[in-house]
């Protein structure tokens, strides 16, 4: 999958002029100028950016695949349940 996504990007990144043109042409340029104008002034971008800030605190666990073993500081990639440095169980 990441792989797919990866090769994706690049095709996508190679003919960004095409897609440019392509997107101009069906609208969607001026379909966005017309909610940027309307509705994403700057004080609903500042608003809107603070309310990310307080909702996703910077300390909080993540849940994604990188976290620390407790023990020993080691970085632990994936969800395994043990620590590959130390041997402490990650819960």
């Amino acid at each position: 999958m990441v792989v797919l996504g990866l090769i994706s990007s690049i095709l996508l990144l190679g003919n960004i002029l095409f897609v440019a043109s392509w997107l101009a042409q069906r609208g969607v340029v001026d379909w966005a100028r017309t909610i940027r104008s309307e509705y994403l002034t700057g004080t609903a971008i500042t608003i809107i950016a603070v309310l990310l800030v307080l909702l996703v605190s910077p300390r909080a666990k993540s849940a994604g695949l990188l976290r620390r073993c407790p023990v020993c500081d080691h970085v632990l990639v994936g969800r395994s349940r043990y620590c590959g440095e130390c041997g402490s169980k990650v819960s």
